[in-house]
């Protein structure tokens, strides 16, 4: 049987995790967080960072949009990604886009845990613009439509919620909720489904 390692806070390792339950795919789940002095990542990824996808023969697969979209290729049903193009590379946008602002929200989140001291004010500025902005073209995109990519649930709905979710999780204070409305209806929308429910942090 597969093997994910991650951990539950992770909004990446919930991004494959979703997509796991979606799929409907038999995978174990290993709680193993590279931030630990005995965490064993590094067996699996060089890098030393999750999540880390272990095939049957043992290979490993590394970096969350590598996975799903190996995942969405060994499973033909139920498509996360098209196979079309211009729909495909939409798909892929919107997940470079809501995996860009959980990147800038995690860099955020590390630097207000320094002594305030030793916070950089430009760094933490940078990074919460880069959120602002980036929350603003996801909900300006999304307009009106039922799912980010117009009228399917696909990848992108995917990478969105588990930004969203995260963004709750560790900047309760931001007020994304008001500021973008229709994030928030597919945000509530999306935490109705299994796949969501069954991996909130």
């Amino acid at each position: 049987m597969m093997k994910l390692i991650g951990t539950v806070t992770s909004p990446y390792t919930r991004k494959v995790r979703v997509v796991l339950v979606e799929k409907r795919m038999e995978c174990e789940f290993v709680t193993d967080s590279p931030n630990t002095p005995d965490s064993e990542v590094i067996r699996y990824n060089p890098l030393g960072k999750i999540p880390v996808l272990v095939l049957d023969d043992e290979h490993t697969i590394f970096d969350s949009r590598v996975i799903v979209e190996h995942l969405d290729n060994a499973s033909p049903g139920n498509r996360l990604i098209p196979e079309e193009k211009r729909p495909r590379i939409q798909v892929r946008r919107w997940e470079a886009l809501a995996d860009g602002c959980t990147d800038a929200a995690i860099a955020l989140v590390n630097e207000k845990k320094k002594l305030v001291e030793q916070q950089s004010p430009e760094w933490i500025s940078r990074q919460q613009g880069k959120v602002d902005r980036a929350l603003q073209a996801m909900a300006d995109d999304l307009a009106a439509k039922p799912w980010c990519g117009g009228d399917f649930f696909t990848l992108a709905d995917i990478a969105v919620g588990c930004c969203l979710g995260w963004l709750e999780l560790r900047l309760p204070d931001l007020p994304w909720r008001r500021s973008h409305p229709n994030l928030a209806r597919l945000a509530d929308k999306l935490a109705q489904r299994p796949s969501f429910k069954d991996t909130v942090a």
